[in-house]
């Protein structure tokens, strides 16, 4: 199963969205083609209601912990209520890669 979707399953499964979309940035940065360490996230969850950001991204992190521990480097993760997600709806762009070499 390729990691993605795996993390697709596992926060839909643990988190019940009410919107979510996972993007692989990893083209983004400098890893072998095809490579799948770098995701923005972008989740609106009831259970992210009354919760502050450290909060919502921990249960994100616990949820992916076997994911985190392997070959994804690095999540770029952008969590919403969904009364905040239904009055921002805007997510800014990832910044470009100043890593590696």
């Amino acid at each position: 199963m390729k990691i993605q979707t795996l993390i697709e399953q596992k926060l839909k499964d643990g988190l019940n969205p009410v919107h979510l979309d996972i993007t692989n940035e990893s083209h983004m940065h400098n890893v072998p083609a095809d490579s799948e360490s770098h995701f923005k996230v972008v989740l609106a969850s009831a259970a992210f209601e009354g919760k502050r950001q450290v909060q919502r991204h921990q249960a994100i992190y616990g949820l992916l912990k076997e994911e985190l521990a392997g070959e994804v480097h690095a999540l770029a993760l952008h969590t919403f209520s969904p009364e905040e997600w239904q009055q921002s709806q805007t997510v800014p762009d990832s910044p470009d890669c100043l890593g590696g070499s």
